[in-house]
C-alpha cells in the first residue's frame, strides 16, 4: 500500500507547466459613416475608457485607421468584438472591430 501512496504522491508533487493564455489586441477600425459620438460611445460602454481616453482612441481611429481599445485572452476578445458588432447594427452604423494577436 505504501508503494502506491508514494506514486500518487509523486505525481501530485511534479510541478505543473501552465502556460499564461495569449493576449489578443481588439481594434476598431474607420469608416466614413460612423458618428464620432458612437464611437467615444462604445468605448466607454464596451471598453470601459474614460471619456478623456475615449476621445483620444477615436480620434486615433479616425486619423490612422485603426486604434486599440483593450488587450484581452481569446474569449473576451471575442465577446467585445460581438458586442460592438450588435450595438453598431442596431445603430445602423458599419463599425466594425478585429483582433491581432499581440
Amino acid at each position: 500500500m505504501a508503494r502506491v501512496d508514494e506514486q500518487i504522491e509523486d505525481e501530485f508533487s511534479e510541478e505543473l507547466e501552465l502556460e499564461e493564455p495569449k493576449l489578443y489586441k481588439v481594434m476598431l477600425l474607420n469608416d466614413d459613416y460612423t458618428s464620432m459620438d458612437f464611437v467615444v460611445m462604445v468605448l466607454i460602454e464596451i471598453f470601459h475608457q474614460d471619456a478623456q481616453r475615449a476621445n483620444a482612441t477615436m480620434f486615433k481611429i479616425h486619423e490612422e485607421g485603426s486604434g486599440l481599445c483593450g488587450v484581452y485572452t481569446y474569449e473576451i476578445a471575442e465577446t467585445k468584438i460581438a458586442q460592438v458588432h450588435t450595438l453598431a447594427k442596431e445603430h445602423q452604423f458599419p463599425l466594425r472591430a478585429t483582433m491581432e494577436e499581440e
